[in-house]
């Protein structure tokens, strides 16, 4: 069977978030269970490009294997997955990857609320109104029933027709939040998807039983919560221990500061599995800092490029 060239425009044709959901959550569960492996992301400055790579494999049924690359520049950001046969080393598809890749990060963001949030939680308030905060608002609405999102941006124009957008898609209401520290001492989730480099909020906000989902920190010059909106979680979740000892802004400083150990970082794949328990009391405050991981892209490539076969998509390539 031919490897084949799938452009952003076929992978929007074939990628839904219910997908997504299903794909990550079993990319953690894999991990756990000794069923794949994943690498922290590798960056390389040259010329004036960033070029980041993030690699690993699928070990079970789905024998993949595979990387994740993307450059960034004031141009703009472009990524690429490549995927390939764990057992002969063929490759099988080379993917677009900019909506796969927002949509494997919302989909992580669901999934941690699903297995730490309050199964009943109702509001959230979600900071940032780009292209990735899309796939947190939509994983959410799918995994919890939340009916009011409360959304934080600097931009009011971007903000409003975000608001109007996001409210089209989940049928929830979406409105820009006016009082941000009344929507956060409210919130049920709290949301940081941004670049920002200092806190966005003051922890001491955050009220009991709280669940916060910190994706945008993925870098030591990207902080998003403040040292008291740490130390106010009970339960600290990672994508994996190594990556966030590598990347989590948010984590780091309190690390070399000796005011978290790391032994209390907890990987959200072995909760998925079983291995460590998940939310024990209603009014604990949860935390799950999400960097991404190669498996996620890698589960999601798979399903996409099997969808993509289907409905006969997709350019042959010449290897």
């Amino acid at each position: 069977m031919a490897a084949l060239y799938l452009t952003e425009a076929e992978v929007a044709a074939v990628i839904d978030m219910p997908l997504a959901l299903t794909a990550v959550e079993s990319a953690h569960a894999a991990l756990a269970r000794g069923e794949a492996v994943d690498y922290p992301r590798q960056r390389v400055r040259s010329g004036k490009i960033i070029h980041h790579l993030l690699q690993g494999g699928l070990l079970d049924a789905r024998r993949v294997t595979g990387y994740k690359t993307y450059t960034s520049s004031r141009n703009g950001t472009r990524f690429w997955l490549h995927l390939f046969d764990a057992d002969s080393g063929d490759a099988l598809a080379v993917i677009e990857a900019d909506r796969l890749g927002m949509m494997r990060t919302g989909a992580a963001g669901g999934v941690a609320a699903r297995w730490l949030a309050r199964s009943e939680s109702k509001r959230a308030v979600v900071f940032g109104a780009g292209w990735q905060a899309r796939g947190q608002v939509e994983a959410l609405a799918l995994s919890l029933p939340i009916e009011r999102f409360s959304v934080v941006a600097r931009d009011r124009a971007r903000l409003e027709a975000f608001c109007a957008e996001m409210a089209g898609l989940t049928g929830r209401e979406v409105k820009a939040a006016d009082a941000v520290e009344d929507a956060v001492r409210a919130a049920d989730i709290v949301v940081t998807i941004t670049s920002s480099p200092k806190p966005l909020f003051d922890g001491n906000w955050l009220p009991a039983g709280c669940h916060v989902n910190a994706a945008g920190s993925n870098a030591l010059i990207r902080r998003e919560l403040d040292e008291a909106a740490v130390a106010r979680a009970d339960l600290i979740a990672v994508d994996t221990r190594a990556t966030a000892l590598r990347e989590a802004g948010d984590l780091l400083p309190l690390l070399e500061k000796g005011r978290l150990a790391e032994g209390r970082l907890v990987e959200l794949g072995d909760i998925i599995a079983g291995f460590r328990p998940a939310r024990t009391d209603a009014r604990m405050v949860t935390l799950f800092e999400s960097q991404g991981l190669a498996i996620q892209d890698l589960a999601l490539g798979v399903e996409v490029l099997s969808r993509a076969r289907d409905a006969k998509l997709g350019t042959p390539l010449p290897y």
